[in-house]
């Protein structure tokens, strides 16, 4: 009993970024359809939010998924933020047949992605934002110049690596690549290194992270392969909480542009291991 327990408890422990990450990309609104009630109350500052599990945490829980770890159950891909009445009606299990995962899923997909397109619209300084933010961390490192070239596959790079948590992540986050193209050209005309300095940060912190999986390992791929993303998530952790000691006050939606930026990076081989 009590080691099921324990493993429900780690189901419902999200990670500070990836609760922020629910929030950013939340707008304030419930994820239910047409739902209009807002996530913050008439204060401005109580959340009433409630972090809901597409496939429960739990087996007594709604549309549960015994071949899912709790890692997979705890994840960005598996939570839904929606208002106290909509979260209550889904996790009804009277109502499961009604609410497939599917549905929850269209519904979390659809809100996102309207939200993820109107911030890069009506914020473009988003983005450069959260690049000051990466290009400030300070590390030493002896990498000179990072190469923008990228001389394989999207795909086969996600499955030479073995990634399965974060692959809807990257396929959604992609099509940016050419955006920070453009921001990058910018500052490389106004003389500015800020570019090199981020991805030079973003491989130096995934290098310490691959260390703390691989170790002295003769065979590393097999370990990065086992943990590619736990490492993907531990990255954007590290790079959350450096953010966040810097004397500088950066908005919430710098969440968001870490994001994007990590996959960019991860696209040009800063992050994870390049086909063979």
């Amino acid at each position: 009993m009590e080691r099921i327990y324990k493993m429900v408890e780690k189901a419902r422990q999200c990670t500070p970024t990836t609760v922020k990450r629910l929030h950013t990309l939340s707008g304030n609104q419930c994820a239910a359809p047409d739902c209009t009630r807002p996530l913050i109350a008439k204060d401005g500052e109580t959340i009433i939010s409630k972090i809901a599990h597409i496939e429960a945490a739990s087996e007594k829980g709604p549309r549960y998924n015994p071949n899912m770890t709790d890692d997979e159950r705890r994840h960005f891909n598996n939570l839904i933020l929606l208002c106290d009445e909509h979260h209550s009606i889904i996790d009804n299990m009277e109502n499961e047949s009604k609410y497939s995962v599917s549905m929850l899923k269209e519904w979390k997909r659809n809100h996102e992605r309207k939200l993820l397109h109107n911030k890069l619209c009506t914020k473009n300084s988003l983005l450069k934002i959260a690049i000051d933010a990466i290009s400030n961390i300070d590390f030493e490192s002896s990498e000179r110049r990072s190469d923008i070239s990228i001389a394989f596959n999207i795909d086969d790079k996600i499955s030479y690596n073995a990634i399965k948590r974060n692959k809807p992540l990257i396929d959604e986050y992609k099509i940016f690549h050419s955006k920070l193209n453009e921001l990058y050209k910018e500052l490389e005309i106004q003389g500015s290194f800020k570019k090199d300095k981020l991805l030079r940060n973003i491989k130096t912190i995934y290098l310490k992270i691959k260390g703390k999986y691989v170790g002295n390992s003769p065979d590393p791929i097999v370990l990065i392969k086992q943990n590619a993303d736990n490492i993907i998530e531990d990255i954007e952790q590290e790079l959350s909480e450096l953010i966040e000691k810097d004397p500088k006050r950066y908005e919430e939606d710098i969440t968001f542009g870490i994001s994007i930026i990590m996959v960019d990076a991860f696209m040009r081989c800063k992050i994870l291991e390049e086909p063979k």
